[in-house]
């Protein structure tokens, strides 16, 4: 194929980027191929490494594209500093873009660095704004805890949300359970242990790597 030059460097990007997650959302991020995203854009794979280190590095720039679009959805709930309303219209809203977009929000836990290579500074900063609003819900009832603890439980709300989308696009939910509805037990559940219950000490928690959610 013959070397092109009809893209600036940003077009060059996004058309990566928008060929790359058509792909995804048609096969999944197994489906996903350097040179099927080279092909479909018209241009050389070597185009593609001057702009990307490599697969996983464009990859996780999906991903963190992703993740953006689930935050701008996110920051259009406004919080009533009601915690239980607040974290059902956020879950609302995380399951609502979760069942719209199922392949590109998979992809983003499917996908795995190497071991020995860390994850992007910048992608841990999407995933940590994304748990900020679930912070800020929970605030109300956490005034005067740590902010390693709040982080905590925003982090245990976050795993607990995901294993259950997981386990009902797998199918693996008991007859009329649905995502929504055990999240809605969970939040109640969640908060009234956190209203009623003794405060927990966040001292010996273990320091966020960076990884989540992955």
């Amino acid at each position: 194929m013959a070397r092109r030059s009809d893209h600036t460097r940003e077009e060059l990007w996004r058309l990566i980027i928008d060929s790359s997650r058509k792909i995804v959302e048609k096969e999944g991020l197994r489906g996903l191929r350097a040179r099927q995203v080279a092909r479909d854009i018209g241009y050389t794979i070597g185009t593609l490494y001057n702009l990307f280190e490599d697969l996983d590095d464009l990859i996780m720039h999906m991903n963190g594209e992703t993740l953006d679009q689930l935050m701008e959805e996110c920051s259009k709930v406004e919080l009533t500093q009601n915690p239980n309303m607040d974290l059902e219209r956020l879950v609302h809203c995380y399951l609502s873009f979760t069942h719209e977009n199922p392949k590109l929000w998979n992809a983003v836990f499917e996908h795995k660095l190497p071991e020995t290579r860390p994850v992007p500074e910048w992608f841990s900063e999407k995933v940590s704004g994304l748990l900020s609003t679930i912070e800020r819900a929970l605030a109300p009832i956490l005034s005067g805890r740590s902010a390693a603890e709040i982080h905590q439980h925003a982090r245990v709300l976050w795993m607990s949300l995901f294993g259950m989308t997981v386990l009902e696009g797998s199918g693996r939910l008991q007859e009329g359970e649905t995502s929504m509805t055990l999240a809605k037990t969970l939040i109640k559940t969640y908060v009234d242990g956190l209203t009623n219950g003794p405060q927990v000490n966040a001292g010996n928690y273990p320091k966020d790597n960076g990884k989540t959610p992955r």
